[in-house]
């Protein structure tokens, strides 16, 4: 793949990963509820691993590795116990 071509799909990656974060910004700081604020840090974390993962392939390096993973894992435990959080609080039906 030429220079010219690689610097425009890294760009175009570069712009959808930032208004991504931005979308994903805005909807922590709007809610309205726990689950949307929750919802949008998850994506916020998957944009961010999303960054190093690109970082990555264009600098050809595995530096990162370790910190995507911990990254995905922070973001799936963190859903999962906000999940059981918001079910625990729900009235039980009898």
């Amino acid at each position: 793949m030429s220079a010219g071509i690689m610097m425009v799909v890294l760009v175009a990656v570069a712009a959808l990963l930032t208004l991504s974060a931005a979308a994903a910004i805005a909807r922590t700081i709007k809610g309205p509820s726990l689950l949307d604020r929750v919802l949008a840090v998850d994506v916020l974390l998957s944009v961010v691993s999303a960054a190093l993962i690109v970082d990555m392939a264009v600098h050809r390096h595995q530096n990162n590795l370790i910190l995507v993973v911990v990254i995905c894992l922070v973001g799936f435990i963190g859903s999962v116990t906000v999940a059981r959080f918001v079910i625990d609080r729900r009235p039980h039906e009898h």
